[in-house]
């Protein structure tokens, strides 16, 4: 399949997939919350445009840097050779990220083994997509080249991390736990102690 039909295809399909999660943050929402200030939580737990912006601004080599008014915005690399990805490089992987980083992700029920499957899949997928057009995405000089399989193991560490918040419905657990939490603690009442995080097993997509 040509790279271009292929991206055409995920832009569709990332579309559908986005008005499927609006729709799923809308539901959960009303059946879970009620208050404005609970509202105000559940949207700041689910909303991960912030994580995707940030993502796309690393694929383009963008640094963080301070203006004269002490506020921090990206701007390009003064070496372009930081630069490793093309514009049509950081779009086809924005939108294999777009499909994995979503509220229907995180809102979903997981397997441990699943997610591991899925991993798997993608490492493969990903690794052999960027080989076949590694020249139309940017990788154009052999120092640019020794950086793709990190590249891919970003994404890959982006994506299960996504995906550990499905884990076993942990992420709707969550969102259950905290309307329980907010509708009974009476002020001034301490936090509860926070739940034992699982310890993630190290994933190698090239072994």
């Amino acid at each position: 399949m040509e790279a271009d039909t292929y991206i055409d295809i995920l832009e569709r399909e990332n579309r559908d997939l986005k008005t499927k999660s609006d729709s799923i943050e809308m539901g959960v929402g009303n059946s879970l919350f009620q208050g404005g200030q609970d509202n105000n939580l559940i949207v700041f737990q689910l909303e991960l445009d912030n994580i995707l912006e940030r993502i796309e601004h690393l694929l383009k080599g963008e640094q963080l840097e301070e203006d004269g008014e002490g506020n921090l915005k990206f701007k390009p690399p003064k070496d372009k050779d930081l630069i490793v990805l093309n514009e049509y490089g950081v779009q086809l992987i924005m939108n294999i990220v777009s499909f994995y980083l979503n509220r229907n992700t995180i809102l979903s029920n997981h397997k441990e083994d699943r997610i591991f499957e899925i991993l798997y899949d993608l490492g493969i997928e990903l690794a052999d997509l960027i080989y076949a057009s590694y020249e139309k995405m940017g990788l154009d000089t052999p120092y640019k080249r020794a950086r793709y399989p990190m590249l891919v193991m970003n994404i890959l560490h982006t994506v299960e991390n996504s995906y550990n918040r499905s884990l076993h419905g942990g992420e709707r657990d969550s969102l259950r736990t905290g309307r329980v939490v907010t509708q009974n603690q009476p002020l001034g009442q301490q936090g509860l102690n926070p739940l034992p995080v699982k310890k993630k097993k190290w994933y190698n997509p090239f072994g």
